[in-house]
């Protein structure tokens, strides 16, 4: 099933710049050796394990190039699989093909990556009431697929964007002279554009949080590299109040013992702004004549 986000004109727009910087005036060397009706074969195959993600996105690069290219996913998105599953088979204009190869490949290496992550980060707090969530460390133009790479991988997305939720940060509360200023210019500002969306604060103790709780309309407490003791005693503190984000210092090691505190979310930078590709290539034929 294709993915709301795959509808998005920032998707189409993405494959195309993609593709130009990509092919640019034309694929040289392809078009010397490739007699622009010749057909071809190709088998998408990963050459590592993990979680595959954005198959549905390499369609899309190779319909872009030559909509006559078949493009047959062989398993969904979001698939655990093992060094040596074929996942595409791709047929059609053998041109096409190899135009199109590096571009979608591009795309499900880095996908595939994120979501591969974003799984074990997710395995790792199975069983309690957190949930993975990623932040804005994406990569520039990059943003809506490394988000559902995300989701793919079994997490959940932050905001999208400083234009869908309210997280009044440090430097925020340093500029407007500390947190209760900083929340009640938001809360005025949202009440002025008549906006109702989630208010979040970053919190560096438990002094912060008392103040940040004074105000009624604040939905949310970021805990910023609290230890896993006082994190704790934040939870215990907030007592359902508001929702409790834990963000800062977190890997597979101790991820564990934060879901553990009682946090609904933790935020991981990493999991887009310093995926490991899956290793996946495309091995192509000419058919027999």
């Amino acid at each position: 099933m294709t993915h709301r986000i795959l509808s998005d004109s920032k998707v189409s727009r993405l494959i195309e710049e993609a593709l130009l910087e990509d092919i640019g005036l034309g694929d040289i060397t392809t078009e010397a050796i490739i007699s622009s009706e010749a057909e071809g074969q190709a088998d998408m195959l990963v050459k590592a394990n993990g979680t595959i993600a954005g198959l549905e996105v390499a369609e899309l690069v190779f319909h872009y190039v030559d909509p006559r290219v078949t493009f047959v996913a062989t398993i969904q998105d979001g698939t655990q699989v093992s060094a040596g599953t074929v996942v595409a088979h791709i047929d059609g204009c053998a041109a096409g093909i190899l135009k199109a190869e590096r571009t979608a490949l591009n795309f499900v290496q880095r996908m595939s990556g994120i979501a591969t992550l974003a799984r074990k980060f997710v395995g790792q707090v199975a069983g309690t009431s957190a949930k993975i969530t990623d932040t804005r460390k994406t990569a520039p133009g990059l943003r809506l697929l490394d988000k559902l790479a995300v989701q793919i991988g079994g997490g959940v997305n932050h905001r999208f964007g400083l234009d869908d939720m309210v997280l009044i940060k440090d430097n925020h509360i340093a500029a407007a002279g500390g947190i209760s200023p900083a929340i009640e210019k938001c809360l005025t500002y949202l009440r002025a554009i008549n906006r109702k969306i989630k208010v979040e604060v970053e919190t560096k103790n438990l002094d912060e949080i008392r103040e940040a709780l004074i105000h009624d309309g604040v939905d949310r407490i970021m805990l910023d590299n609290f230890p896993i003791h006082e994190m704790r005693r934040a939870v215990e503190f907030i007592n359902g109040r508001v929702e409790v984000e834990a963000s800062g210092n977190v890997s597979l090691n101790n991820v564990r013992q934060i879901a553990e505190t009682g946090v609904d979310f933790i935020s991981i930078g990493a999991l887009t702004h310093s995926p490991s590709a899956l290793d996946v290539s495309l091995e192509f034929r000419i058919p027999p004549s």
